[in-house]
């Protein structure tokens, strides 16, 4: 969702992931009105008119507002036609236009619990070059029934139902989707199947989710799906059920992919806890586009391509994407200044996949391979209240799984693995809990037991690389000094009596050596070494 299409290669697992072609955005500045509104629960119960590839009925916000206020803002693309609007089951006065509901009520509301129901139709934004551009994706199988996606990272859920679409704001009670189709069709969706009710013509599907849940999340998907189900068991050994929402034309390969995904998942729950979800599913649906993660209910389109990790069959698209049920899901950035702590910690995650079932010499050379690609042209993190198009660009990815590497290699493995699981299990960092990048700082910090800011500052808050300056004393002498670190920080040194791990500094460390010293040769570092 770029206004050009970047193609990256993560080379974690030789996997070529796209970059978003954007159009469409949300997050940034929060809005005075809407700041005093915290969002409890949206119900979204709508009617879907394929032929007509339109939809129809309601949504109502649930909300709790901490001051008196005359106004309610919303968030709809001007799509549709909004025909009512009740406050507290009362109608009330509103403009549209902008994107925006203006609610104008009557009398003051008070602070306190409020509801908000919208009445709504017409044709939403269509996706032009899904996922990568948002919107919704009206299309058939090859056997020619319909089949329809939604995606929604940068547009929000302002996409399609009237919301809050802020990432500081997520519905803490869950989300209820009722949502009505033609009879032959499946509809997926967040957490746990409620109901279907046939009448006629068409079938209501009625998906609840009670856990917390990111707007962009809040999707559907429709079409001639069988489900696929075997159980799993988390490493805290609580049952829950793996459902895959595939067309029927491929439901001889359903079982074979569940087999990888339950590898993935206990390779994911080893370093970053039980799957969050455990009271729902492990969920994946199959769609027309390429893939994007959706709480609980993941959406796969990378048609069965595997590739080969340790002699087995791996999907690097759908571990990452599934990563995210931890990295962006159970742990969400404030603010999309903090996308890094998505994508980047996820992208890691792919790393130690290759780690784990390929060795350590192959997740080296994995980072060694995607330090060359990284654009190094803006910070990663670029300020405060940015919208998801300006925090968007190519090095949250790699540079910032790169980071984390060598945030491990300064803790050491057996302080940082420990670290990292920590966090994200802590309940300090997740569900409710919304975090910045100064968050996961001084989590590290603290945990390290050193001040690691001037890292964070280098690599994610400007594009340069450490800077290691090494001068020759004399024929067998030489400085090795950090010029741009305020820090000591540990350092692998090759020298004629071979690698030996040093804490190197500012005011320089001599080595003696009868060959040039070569510095971090396994790449630990993103760094710029100078020889004089």
């Amino acid at each position: 969702m770029r206004k050009t299409i970047i193609l990256i290669a993560l080379l974690f697992a030789g996997q070529l992931y796209a970059q978003k072609l954007h159009t469409l955005t949300n997050g940034g500045k929060l809005k005075p009105e809407q700041a005093i509104m915290d969002v409890r629960h949206y119900t979204i119960a709508l009617n879907v008119d394929i032929a007509n590839k339109s939809i129809d009925g309601y949504t109502t916000v649930d909300v709790i507002m901490a001051q008196p206020t005359h106004v309610i803002l919303l968030d709809l693309l001007d799509s549709f036609k909004v025909s009512k609007v009740l406050v507290n089951n009362k109608p009330q006065n509103f403009d549209y236009k902008n994107d925006m509901i203006k609610i104008n009520l009557d009398n003051e509301l008070p602070a306190g619990k409020a509801s908000v129901k919208v009445f709504y139709g017409g044709k939403p934004h269509v996706a032009r070059n899904p996922p990568w551009d948002d919107g919704f994706i009206w299309t058939t199988d090859s056997t020619g029934h319909p089949w329809m996606a939604i995606t929604a990272e940068a547009a929000g859920g302002k996409l399609y139902f009237p919301c809050k679409d802020h990432p500081s704001d997520e519905p803490n009670e869950g989300v209820d989707m009722i949502i009505t189709v033609p009879k032959e069709l499946v509809v997926a969706g967040p957490g746990l199947l409620q109901s279907v009710t046939k009448h006629g013509k068409t079938a209501t599907f009625h998906w609840k989710t009670n856990y917390t849940i990111n707007n962009y999340s809040i999707i559907f998907d429709a079409g001639d799906y069988a489900v696929v189900t075997r159980n799993y068991t988390t490493v805290d050994g609580h049952v829950v059920p793996m459902q895959f929402y595939v067309l029927k034309e491929h439901e001889a390969k359903a079982a074979h992919h569940l087999e990888i995904l339950e590898k993935t998942v206990h390779e994911q729950e080893k370093y970053f806890g039980e799957y969050p979800w455990a009271k729902e599913k492990i969920g994946i649906v199959e769609t027309s586009h390429l893939g994007m993660e959706h709480e609980t209910m993941n959406a796969y389109g990378n048609k069965f391509r595997y590739t080969k990790v340790g002699g087995e069959d791996y999907d690097g698209l759908m571990h990452h994407e599934f990563g995210h049920e931890w990295w962006g899901n159970k742990v969400t950035a404030k603010d999309w200044a903090d996308y890094w702590i998505h994508e980047g910690i996820c992208t890691y995650g792919d790393a130690l996949y290759t780690r784990e079932f390929e060795g350590e010499e192959a997740y080296i050379k994995s980072f060694q391979r995607s330090a060359l690609s990284f654009e190094n042209k803006i910070p990663i993190v670029i300020g405060k209240d940015i919208d998801e198009e300006t925090a968007y660009n190519n090095d949250i990815y790699g540079k910032g799984a790169f980071f984390m590497h060598t945030i491990c290699y300064v803790m050491g493995e057996d302080a940082f693995f420990p670290a990292l699981k920590k966090f994200v299990t802590s309940p300090k960092y997740t569900y409710d809990n919304l975090v910045t990048t100064d968050d996961v700082e001084q989590f590290f910090s603290q945990e390290s037991g050193r001040d690691l800011k001037p890292l964070f500052d280098l690599y994610l808050r400007s594009v340069n690389k450490l800077e290691v300056h090494v001068k020759q004393q004399r024929n067998s002498r030489y400085l090795i000094q950090l010029q741009n670190m305020s820090i000591p920080l540990p350092m692998d040194i090759t020298t004629d009596a071979g690698t030996k791990r040093m804490i190197v500094d500012s005011k320089g460390l001599v080595v003696d050596s009868k060959t040039m010293p070569v510095i971090d040769a396994n790449t630990f570092y993103l760094k710029k070494v100078i020889m004089e």
